[in-house]
């Protein structure tokens, strides 16, 4: 688990709007949901920038003294249902700001974290999410790492009893959807790219994406005498190093990224530049030179040469639909052709073959402590009621209505012990745009057999920011099969009044597990709503304008 339009409000954590970099499903919010919309203009126009800041931290300081009553109510609760042996919730944990630690490796907006930090606690939050980005930690030389500013955010989180999901972040923050700042890979990386463009994902009309290092090129030293599979596994060593003591218990798992945003795909539909728009079926990335070797090599075994010079040409542009392609369309597409299976099967494979070489590497490091290891699956859900579901082959899942590519990913993560993080679990097939045969639901349904059928354990995430019941509710019915949820995201949002009730609710009722499955009665409203502070109306920063 991957950290794919926001803009930073204040200095507390930046705005979010309906797409946000962890989820790659890209549809409208409905119209259900409950729209926040923030007050930085009120502030800015009133306050000074100090003045702001001051505003901001107090109300969170309000928030936190109110939460810090209920916090011990709360957690004697969950204790005592532990006891008596039916505790069956899942645990809600949040994703923090991208953000989070600054590109000068120091704890951003520090004050209102702490804050934040004591609100979640005591409104029942298992814990957080961080990216620890190799564009920070290594940043300028290779084999020198810096954790000091998750140094201080993992203590933080450590004081104030929260457990923490680290993200190996092996990827660029910036150009993919609700990227809110921009962290590059690692300068010494990005000077061998340069050198040598063919180390991007390239597509067939030579557009290089500088998202995250070709799979191509995986087991070569193109990295100052290192593979990049062999940088991956050092950092991780390092991290192991620096924060093994924490491993266990306040760090309960590791996602580790293998591609853009952090999934285990390729960078078939990026949105920087206008490339990409949602339905689009997106675009092959197996044009860079490694890539092509691999192919060629793939193709002289199967005995048919002439299928290795080339990915296909004949299926479309980025914003396409299926039908508008040779190669997709439904009826005599190549994607149902011998030549469509054996490169299909290639190129997903070689996908597999990435994420299990990573996963060696990372169970083999991190095996002699507790500590969970977890893969994020982009949920891909438009164009899924096709034939071809193309969107899906060209993100480098074989799965069409005729064969099922998720299973094999499952099988793949089972034999690492690992934990199948999976997006898009609060969508309802309604809310989709039905043109583009949208369907979240199916698709959700169908990755929990793979998983049930692997036996890998499945935990979830919301694909876009939600605040509604109308979703919190599909999520608690989702969760009967999760083995834990990941919410996105923490922002200003979030913390307005009525979003922060509603919030609260779902954690409550994530957390009772089956019970929470059933309507709540009057009682159990009253109960959630001690947990939540009631704000002072002139200097509240998360009042609607």
């Amino acid at each position: 688990m991957a950290l794919r339009s926001i803009h930073q409000i204040g200095t507390l954590f930046p705005a979010t709007n309906c797409n946000d970099h962890s989820s790659h499903s890209r549809v409208p919010t409905s119209t259900a949901a409950v729209r926040a919309v923030p007050t930085a203009a009120i502030l800015r126009s009133r306050f000074s920038n100090r003045e702001r800041e001051e505003v901001m931290v107090s109300s969170l300081d309000r928030v936190g003294r109110s939460f810090s009553l209920s916090c011990s109510a709360s957690t004697a609760a969950v204790e005592e249902e532990e006891k008596g042996g039916y505790r069956s919730g899942v645990g809600v944990f949040v994703m923090m700001a991208l953000d989070s630690v600054t590109m000068g490796n120091k704890v951003n907006r520090r004050k209102a974290m702490e804050v934040s930090f004591q609100a979640m606690k005591g409104a029942g939050v298992e814990g957080v999410m961080v990216d620890v980005w190799w564009g920070l930690v290594e940043k300028e030389r290779p084999g020198e790492y810096n954790f000091g500013g998750y140094e201080d955010l993992l203590g933080m989180a450590a004081k104030y009893g929260l457990k923490v999901q680290t993200v190996m972040s092996f990827h660029q923050c910036g150009g993919n959807v609700g990227d809110s700042c921009t962290i590059p890979l690692p300068k010494w990386v990005v000077e061998e790219m340069e050198k040598d463009p063919d180390l991007a994902y390239t597509d067939q009309w030579g557009r290089r994406n500088l998202e995250y290092l070709s799979l191509g090129c995986d087991n070569l030293p193109v990295l100052k005498g290192r593979t990049p599979v062999q940088c991956y596994a050092d950092f991780m060593r390092a991290f192991k190093h620096n924060f093994n003591h924490l491993l266990g218990n306040t760090i309960v798992e590791i996602q580790v990224g293998m591609g853009p945003a952090g999934e285990l795909r390729y960078p078939s539909y990026p949105e920087q530049n206008g490339t990409w728009r949602f339905p689009g079926i997106g675009a092959f990335q197996c044009f860079d030179k490694y890539m092509l070797s691999s192919l060629k090599a793939a193709a002289n075994v199967a005995g048919k040469p002439e299928w290795g010079s080339t990915g296909p040409t004949d299926a479309g542009h980025y914003n396409n639909w299926p039908e508008d392609t040779q190669f997709f369309k439904k009826e005599g597409g190549g994607w149902n052709s011998t030549y469509g299976e054996f490169f299909l099967s290639w190129y997903s494979q070689i996908l597999l073959d990435h994420g299990d070489a990573i996963l060696s590497h990372a169970s083999s490091i991190f095996k002699p402590s507790s500590v969970k290891i977890s893969v994020k699956i982009a949920g891909i859900h438009w164009h899924y009621g096709t034939r071809s579901h193309a969107p899906e082959l060209t993100a480098g899942y074989y799965n069409t209505r005729y064969r099922d590519g998720y299973t094999p990913i499952a099988r793949m993560l089972a034999r690492h012990g690992a934990i199948f993080n999976f997006t898009c679990i609060e969508m309802h097939d309604h809310e989709q745009p039905q043109n583009a045969q949208c369907s979240p639901e199916k698709l959700v349904r169908q990755v929990k057999l793979a998983t049930q059928k692997a036996h890998v354990p499945l935990a979830g995430e919301n694909a876009l920011p939600r605040y509604d019941e109308y979703a919190y509710e599909q999520i608690v019915r989702a969760s009967r099969e999760m083995c834990a949820f990941t919410y996105l995201r923490m922002n200003t949002q979030l913390f307005e009044e009525e979003n922060w009730r509603r919030f609260v609710g779902f954690v409550q009722k994530m957390k009772e597990g089956k019970n929470g499955h059933r309507s709540w009665d009057e009682k159990k409203k009253q109960q959630v709503e001690k947990l939540v502070p009631n704000l002072p109306s002139e200097t509240n920063l998360f009042q609607r304008a």
